[in-house]
């Protein structure tokens, strides 16, 4: 890591999103390195994720829509990480305006700010592989046609195709990485509308029942977020991935009930009992926003970066 860290060393920083499970964790290593970070995100964001570092960062609460204040965050920064943004599939469902308010124009703020203020700022945005929906080849690579399932996901290739263009148009370094089932410390492990992994691990710790749908036969790529923090940090440095978009997991597919039943077990070896496998139907609006067995064929990212995910399953 000594080697991906010190070109960030007294660099100026943006990370949209800086409270979230992505954005705190990307601060927690970059404050490591010796970065200026400034942190940005909305005001009902917690503070407990950055509670070790937040007296060196600098933290503004706001909203991504907020155009002028984003000009003024975007000036100076030589890295700007895109995490912030309308995460809920099923919200997207029902209010597609709002989705499609936060995350396109959310993007297209930080773009103009750049191309106005500041057009040198290398710019990575967290995508989702979800832009594939139901992929016809697994290990799935950049070459799967994209079919979105639900508007999140739909606006989130939205977002590429502006990265995209902004860089081919204006000479904006961006960069997108789809990213696939990531889990790891300073994940929300409450809430039912993402992070199923913590969850899954907060029910067991709980003696809670743990609900699978189906058989749990569907295939997931769940990937520690310590590699995808390398993989943003490489991105952000290498000028081969300027202009491109890249599938990034962990290579290695697990069953939904797989995973669960490890999470059972190591959860066993610490407290001492299992918790209770409950398998029921899938929801309707689950099962249509369901993208099937996915795992991500990173070869594209590893080639151009030397990136392998350091960090098993187990």
């Amino acid at each position: 890591m000594d080697q991906e860290l010190s070109p960030f060393k007294n660099k100026n920083v943006l990370i949209t999103g800086g409270l979230g499970f992505i954005g705190s964790n990307l601060a927690h290593t970059l404050v490591e390195a010796g970065a200026k970070i400034t942190l940005f995100d909305t005001k009902n964001n917690v503070l407990k994720n950055i509670r070790e570092i937040e007296n060196k960062t600098e933290l503004i609460f706001g909203d991504i829509r907020d155009k002028p204040l984003i000009n003024e965050l975007v000036k100076n920064k030589e890295y700007i990480f895109h995490f912030a943004g309308q995460v809920d599939h099923i919200l997207s469902m029902q209010e597609p305006s709002l989705d499609l308010d936060i995350n396109g124009n959310g993007i297209i703020n930080i773009l103009e700010g750049c191309r106005n203020n500041n057009n040198q700022a290398n710019i990575i945005f967290a995508s989702t592989v979800g832009v594939l929906g139901k992929v016809k080849n697994i290990p799935a690579n950049e070459e799967e046609k994209e079919n979105p399932l639900s508007v999140y996901e739909a606006n989130k290739l939205l977002c590429e195709k502006y990265l995209s263009i902004y860089n081919k148009y204006y000479g904006l370094k961006t960069t997108s990485l789809r990213f696939s089932n990531v889990f790891g410390e300073r994940q929300n492990m409450s809430v039912s509308n993402r992070g199923v992994l913590n969850q899954m691990i907060r029910r067991a710790f709980l003696g809670e029942p743990i609900t699978i749908f189906g058989d749990g036969n569907f295939i997931r790529d769940y990937c520690y977020i310590g590699n995808y923090i390398d993989a943003c940090l490489i991105a952000a440095t290498s000028e081969r991935t300027k202009g491109e978009t890249y599938i990034v997991g962990s290579g290695t597919g697990l069953s939904f009930k797989q995973m669960v039943e490890k999470v059972n077990n190591m959860v066993m070896d610490l407290v001492g009992k299992k918790t209770e496998l409950k398998y029921v139907p899938f929801p309707e609006t689950q099962k249509k926003l369901d993208r099937g067995d996915f795992i991500a064929d990173f070869s594209k990212f590893n080639q151009d970066t030397n990136w392998i995910p350091r960090i098993s399953f187990d």
